[in-house]
């Protein structure tokens, strides 16, 4: 059987590590050339040499989803001569940390790096890769999103804000442009075990944030993955507009 996505090309922004590396992966692996951009040289290489490793071909691009320019320079890399661009995942982000503070006595500081980095990062991921995909009347986006996207968590007003944020901008642009042929769609993802999530926090933490998920864990990076690659394909052609939980039950409670 063929790679399902063989000729395809892809963007991801947070692919040195975690969700945007483990959708680089499993992307590769049916075909699609993936160009994988982040701020750290290093893990954009390790991406790069594990999806050689499944028999991918992938490209690795510095990037500051910040920064319209280099965002802008990034998207134009990854779509090529012909300027094609199939897929945008977008993956970039910052955690909310576990500094819980009611809204009232939440830091600016800390509000404005969730919304400079997780959305307004996306929304100028999106406005890029559009861009590309309105050229060849086709495409699809994914978000990596929260189930803090669409259920409040009290303690995280910043990060709460802005995963809301850009399941606002997923749902916009599904239908400022669906009637192009591109579909943009968002995963409000559960707990997920990267290093992000795992870095600086006690076992009596992660015990809370495992609870909080009825199926009794959190999820592996590949599980959402999976899910990227199925709203990237055809199989998921009537799917647009919508954040999809994958979530271990955490947003049904």
């Amino acid at each position: 059987m063929s790679p399902e996505l063989l000729g395809t090309r892809a963007f991801i922004t947070g692919g040195g590590t975690g969700i945007g590396r483990a959708s680089a992966v499993a992307l590769a692996a049916q075909g699609c050339f993936v160009t994988v951009a982040g701020r750290t040289q290093r893990t954009l290489d390790e991406t790069v040499t594990l999806v050689r490793e499944v028999g991918g071909s992938a490209a690795a691009v510095l990037c500051d989803v910040t920064d319209e320019a280099s965002v802008a320079a990034a998207v134009a890399m990854a779509a090529g001569e012909d300027g094609r661009l199939d897929f945008g995942v977008n993956s970039a982000g910052v955690s909310g940390g576990d500094d819980l503070q009611p809204l009232a006595d939440y830091s600016q500081q800390q509000f404005d790096r969730m919304i400079d980095v997780d959305l307004r990062g996306t929304f100028l991921s999106m406005k890029h890769e559009l861009r590309h995909m309105v050229a060849f009347g086709r495409g699809s986006i994914v978000t990596i999103a929260s189930g803090a996207g669409i259920v409040g968590v009290p303690g995280f007003a910043g990060y709460v804000a802005a995963k809301h944020g850009q399941v606002g901008l997923t749902k916009t642009a599904a239908l400022d442009y669906g009637a192009q042929g591109i579909r943009v769609n968002a995963i409000a993802a559960g707990l997920v075990d990267t290093p992000l999530v795992a870095e600086g926090r006690s076992p009596e933490v992660m015990a809370a944030r495992i609870a909080a998920h009825p199926i009794g864990r959190i999820g592996r990076p590949d599980e959402i993955a999976d899910a990227v690659v199925w709203l990237c394909s055809d199989r998921s052609s009537f799917v647009t507009g919508t954040a999809i939980p994958v979530d271990g039950g955490y947003a049904a409670r």
